[in-house]
């Protein structure tokens, strides 16, 4: 894992309020990294807060976050999980998965992604790309991201778990994509079991 640390440089997430981090991640569930971004940034350029997101009409957000795709169901987790937190948290995002993992529509990804993204806390959100590509080099055998997750933690150092999503998401987009990746491009094919098995031997 540290040889990647040598090629990628980690970026540095943009706006880690919790709140906002943890809307924009209920907006990148099953869509494309750029429609969230849009989606994201219209919603926080009308409603800067909370409070305003609780008080905005649903159909103004559903218009707002279209581009997210199934905007209808997360506008409506939107303004639900804004309301519980206003109601329950006192408008505070806690800091605590237990907590996090009671709010509908969050899973573990999810409450991992803030506790990463807005409190620097070690955890390791688990979303395709880390799926994917934990399997493909063979560190992990799994069928479903929170079995991922587990292995992972086991063998991970502690240390790399902020930067690890971040810096997995990055290479799963450039390098080891879904269908057809580069590894003729890949630096670290003497370590996976993927290019061992299907790239080197019919080669």
């Amino acid at each position: 894992m540290e040889k990647l640390y040598e090629i990628y440089s980690i970026r540095v997430f943009e706006d880690r309020d919790p709140y906002r981090v943890l809307i924009r991640t209920i907006l990148s569930q099953r869509t494309k990294d750029a429609n969230t971004d849009k989606a994201t940034t219209n919603l926080f350029s009308k409603y800067k807060d909370i409070n305003e997101v609780v008080d905005a009409p649903i159909e103004d957000i559903e218009k707002l976050v279209k581009s997210a795709g199934f905007f209808r169901v997360k506008s409506s987790r939107i303004k639900e999980v804004s309301q519980i937190l206003l109601d329950q948290f006192g408008g505070v995002v806690p800091k605590n998965i237990d907590e996090l993992l009671e709010l509908p529509g969050v899973g573990r990804k999810t409450a991992n992604c803030v506790l990463v993204f807005a409190f620097q806390e070690p955890a390791i959100p688990v979303d395709t790309h880390v799926h994917r590509i934990s399997n493909r080099w063979g560190i992990v055998d799994t069928k479903d991201p929170d079995k991922t997750e587990e292995e992972l933690k086991k063998i991970v150092p502690k240390k790399l778990w902020i930067d690890l999503n971040d810096l997995m998401v990055q290479f799963g987009q450039t390098i080891c994509k879904p269908t057809h990746p580069l590894c003729d491009k890949c630096p670290i094919t003497d370590l996976c079991k993927y290019y061992h098995e299907n790239v080197e031997n019919n080669s």
